[in-house]
């Protein structure tokens, strides 16, 4: 009598509520254990980067948020800093200081928003509740600067388009004196036995990985690899600030948790620094209305919620850029996840797949 086959695939998503996006694997399964996986990508594919080669530098702009729109004022960071690269514009130091400023609060959202949905994922619904409060407050404020509470296009060219308002400063004040000790709550909340066995010693990604797969962001960094672009190639003022780059030791799902909780606390401080550093002046230097880059190749990179975050433009002198393309964190991120799987549970799968933390609009493009 023949073998009788025990393995069986199935179909995680396209659309499956801890995909937190339109993405599918397809797991080769026996009984409860991933043989092996396949990651399909494409269902939120709209060739942005291609419509951008017809659309102006400006126009391109409010494009940026929609991309990871979790924290999408790194990614007009990014972008802004492509083009002042080409254009020779330095922006004023207190325009840099608010950008630092948005650009971690926008990380904290980021994070809030990750462990709010990594524990929902686990079955830890109280959590959800705290986290997001926190992350409420940091939309209020981009609310009562830019008028958005997310896709904001608050940069621009040479600073940001409103300077930060006492309101405003008020806000982060009473932030940040709330936010230690409810980082100390939310821990006790969720630092239980049952979410322990669930994301200790599960989903090893080794240094060896890292570099393999290109890994950034706090997936590299829980595998203790210092891949920071705030350190290692500093941009705007993050010179002058002091601030601590978290690692982990053994590269498990709760490594990767414990640094994006640390990070949290670590915006927090810059926030701080940068918030009594603010110097007096413009919020924004003089940019040509009518944006044409000198012909050439132009590049800046970022540090997102995610990783390394970079833009690319080849520019031929017109309006338009003749190429455009991003280097996207998740994109990287997401492809070690096919050799994460194999051999654990399906049960695992969301916890392996929720400490990688991906968008999938910056994936799909």
């Amino acid at each position: 009598m023949k073998d009788i086959r025990q393995d069986f695939y199935v179909n995680m998503g396209p659309q499956h509520p801890s995909t937190h996006g339109v993405l599918r694997i397809v797991l080769r399964v026996e009984g409860e254990r991933v043989i092996s996986s396949e990651t399909v990508l494409g269902y939120a594919h709209r060739g942005v980067e291609k419509m951008a080669e017809s659309k102006t530098y400006v126009q391109m702009m409010p494009v940026m948020d929609r991309f990871d729109y979790v924290s999408s004022m790194l990614y007009e960071w990014a972008y802004v800093g492509a083009m002042e690269r080409a254009l020779g514009i330095t922006p004023p130091e207190r325009a840099e200081f608010i950008r630092v400023i948005m650009g971690e609060l926008n990380r904290m959202a980021s994070h809030f928003l990750w462990v709010g949905a990594f524990l929902l994922d686990l079955g830890a619904f109280t959590p959800f509740l705290w986290v997001f409060d926190a992350r409420e407050r940091i939309l209020d404020m981009f609310e009562e600067v830019t008028g958005q509470r997310m896709t904001n296009n608050y940069f621009k060219i040479g600073g940001v388009h409103y300077d930060i308002t006492p309101e405003f400063l008020k806000m982060v004040d009473d932030f940040l004196k709330m936010i230690y000790e409810r980082m100390q709550d939310v821990e006790v909340l969720i630092e239980s036995i049952i979410f322990l066995e669930r994301v200790k010693d599960l989903g090893f990604i080794t240094k060896e990985d890292v570099f393999n797969y290109g890994l950034t962001g706090p997936v590299a960094r829980g595998s203790g690899v210092l891949v920071d672009t705030r350190k290692t190639e500093p941009y705007s003022v993050y010179e002058k600030i002091n601030f601590e780059i978290p690692l982990g030791t053994k590269g498990d799902c709760y490594d990767r948790y414990r640094v994006r909780m640390q990070e949290i606390l670590q915006s927090a401080k810059i926030v701080e620094q940068a918030v009594g550093m603010l110097p007096e002046g413009p919020y924004a230097e003089k940019a040509p209305k009518v944006v044409k880059l000198p012909e050439g190749e132009y590049y800046f990179a970022v540090e997102s919620a995610r990783g390394l975050l970079g833009v690319y433009l080849l520019s031929d002198g017109s309006t338009k850029p003749y190429r455009f393309k991003l280097r996207v964190p998740s994109f990287a991120n997401l492809s070690i996840i096919d050799k994460l799987l194999p051999g654990n549970k399906i049960s695992d799968v969301v916890a392996i797949l929720g400490s990688v933390d991906i968008v999938v609009p910056e994936i799909d493009r």
